[in-house]
């Protein structure tokens, strides 16, 4: 029965007490005449029953407006009307046995004294571990100040792990259970590797854990992520860990300063090769460019002398044609007759006076040339 129905009915109650009253006021005029009406004595159990209605209303209102301020456990079993807050469901244990029934957020009415209720989060919920205790495998105890179990239960599954675990099942399952997983994982490792070789994974292993078994027992708890914060390590061997890592930190400094050496020597390097590489290429353009220079003027002297040799050629061939042309020429030329005109031109051009007693018989020389000369040239017209 919802809250609306229930107040409805308390106001129908209260105006027929009402009535009533006005009734019982009429009825109580002095009637000598008439005894008093058979209905009168049912209208005095509406009387008791109105009364008895109105008290339930009454302690009704006073449940609400006193009960706030007690105890959760007095005020879940007194009061009658409850709510449900939002990402919860009410679960309700009837005379102690847990219904199978759950309501959804908002109110809800139940029996006071008889039924007991409480909200179970079926949302996103983060349960903080803290102050966790391990020893590590080699015998040096430390301390998990906190962890953080991001869980969450399935709606379908709240009875099932209520009827077996009780509404504290994440005592049970979680607080409990990281305890447990975080000494097993501790006594197997050292505390180079809890405190920092494996450190990051931590979270990852103690989820696994968490979630197999709730897997096996209580499936209906779903582990989200576990966050573990780094534990508390005793001062003695917290300052050991801090030197150790200052002489890390110098050794790799080192190794970073030898690095950034060899980084520059190869720098300088690669720029002395990359000098070498240049001035070996400009060297090999410079001489290429020489190389052709020189090809250039050889090819130049080439032409000259091709040059110089057809000139040459071509005035030996001229000398010797115009030569051969002459000697034609002169051949045609060498007959007796010229001859004997060349001879007469030239003892005609050389005119001597002699004195003496003999006179030179060059004109008879002359004939005689003449004729030896018809004589030569009748020869060759028979050889030829």
């Amino acid at each position: 029965m919802s809250f609306g129905i229930f107040q409805r009915h308390a106001k129908v109650t209260y105006r027929n007490h009402l009535f009533v009253e006005a009734m019982d006021a009429r009825t109580q005029q002095p009637l000598p005449q008439r005894p008093p009406p058979e209905p009168l004595r049912q209208q005095g159990n509406g009387d008791f029953t109105a009364i008895v209605t109105v008290l339930f209303a009454f302690i009704i209102i006073c449940s609400m407006v006193l009960i706030p301020s007690s105890s959760p456990n007095l005020k879940n079993s007194l009061t009658v009307l409850h709510q449900v807050p939002e990402g919860h469901v009410g679960v309700y244990w009837l005379g102690g046995a847990l219904q199978k029934t759950t309501t959804t957020p908002g109110f809800h009415l139940k029996l006071p004294l008889i039924t007991h209720y409480e909200p179970v989060q079926v949302t996103l919920q983060t349960d903080l571990v803290r102050d966790i205790p391990c020893g590590t495998k080699g015998g040096v105890m430390i301390n998990f100040d906190r962890i953080e179990v991001v869980n969450r239960l399935k709606k379908e599954a709240v009875y099932e792990t209520l009827l077996n675990y009780g509404v504290e099942y994440d005592h049970t399952w979680i607080y409990d259970k990281i305890h447990h997983e975080i000494n097993q994982f501790c006594s197997v490792h050292s505390l180079q590797e809890v405190y920092i070789d494996m450190f990051d994974q931590i979270d990852e292993t103690m989820k696994d854990a968490l979630q197999a078994d709730c897997t096996r027992y209580a499936p209906g708890i779903e582990i989200i992520s576990v966050r573990v914060t780094k534990p508390r390590i005793p001062e003695s061997v917290r300052r050991n860990f801090e030197q150790m890592e200052e002489e890390r930190t110098k050794v790799l400094v080192s190794v970073e300063r030898q690095r950034v050496a060899e980084k520059e020597a190869e720098t300088q390097k690669k720029i002395a090769i990359t000098e070498a590489e240049k001035n070996a290429y400009v060297s090999k353009i410079v001489m290429e460019q020489k190389l052709m220079e020189k090809d250039s003027l050889r090819m130049q002297e080439e032409i000259s002398n091709a040059m110089y040799v057809a000139r040459e050629k071509s005035l030996a061939d001229a000398k010797y044609y115009q030569t051969m042309k002459e000697a034609e020429a002169n051949k045609l030329k060498l007959t007796p007759q010229f001859l004997e005109l060349k001879f007469i031109e030239a003892i005609s051009n050389n005119t001597k006076m002699f004195f003496g007693n003999k006179i030179p018989n060059m004109v008879l020389d002359q004939r005689l040339l003449g004729n030896f000369l018809r004589d030569l040239e009748g020869k060759r017209n028979l050889e030829a």
